[in-house]
């Protein structure tokens, strides 16, 4: 990570040292920006503004699409027919969504929110599906003669089993739900956030605040899929075969 972060460094800084400074600023400069915008009040808020959508939107994305996933794993039709319609709606990009909502919703925070949990609620649901097909037999037999109940079922046999692939299928849809959050705070518009700071800094060519947008977005990402995730990844792989 660290070479990797050194290498994406010295890249930017050699552009920056081929290109006028109104282009490409230099990395020390746009570091002493993001500090002064870190110490701001605007900042704080976007940053919340960001967080709290992305927040319920991955978050809803997650409940339904582990429940759909297990549902699928009970119910052969069930899983078929969502399974195919996430191969026909994923190829869909998730900003494409924005002017269906915003013309069934309204500007607010609501149409961001349902097209970051859309974004993320493919691959969550398709890796809980497709874990779901690699249990066991012997499992799914044993318990079912020893009277387990759907709800057993679910519980005992699928959830412990699809869990390092829940996780997995987890970091992928935070990528998207990240990804989706800037764009739709970028087209929409609407109230305090990263991705409508990174747009008003383009509008008003701004390259210092482009790229310290640029940087705080990417830095943020990082944090919450490497230290958070990642980690919740590995306890849950080391219970799994401990």
């Amino acid at each position: 990570m660290l070479v990797a972060i050194l290498v994406i460094l010295l890249i930017w800084q050699a552009a920056a040292w081929s290109l006028p400074d109104f282009l490409m600023p230099d990395v020390p400069d746009v570091m002493v920006r993001l500090w002064e915008d870190i110490q701001s009040g605007d900042f704080r808020k976007a940053l919340s503004g960001s967080l709290t959508r992305l927040g319920f939107g991955y978050g809803f994305a997650l409940l339904f699409g582990v429940g759909f996933g297990l549902a699928g794993a009970l119910l052969f039709f069930f899983r078929e027919v969502l399974k195919n319609a996430i191969i026909i709606l994923q190829s869909i990009p998730s900003i494409a969504w924005v002017p269906l909502f915003l013309i069934m919703m309204g500007f607010g925070n609501l149409p961001m929110i349902v097209v970051i949990a859309l974004a993320a609620f493919f691959p969550a649901a398709l890796s809980v599906m497709n874990a779901t097909e690699s249990v066991l037999a012997v499992h799914v037999s044993a318990a079912r003669v020893m009277g387990a109940s759907r709800w057993d079922m679910v519980r005992r046999v699928y959830l412990p089993a699809v869990m390092p692939e829940l996780i997995t299928g987890a970091q992928l849809a935070f990528g998207n739900a990240w990804r989706a959050l800037i764009s739709a705070e970028m087209l929409i518009g609407f109230g305090q956030g990263l991705g409508r700071n990174l747009a008003y800094s383009g509008e008003t060519a701004d390259m210092l605040g482009v790229m310290s947008n640029i940087l705080t977005i990417a830095i943020l990402a990082t944090l919450i899929d490497q230290v958070f995730l990642e980690n919740l990844k590995r306890r849950v792989l080391r219970y799994q075969y401990v």
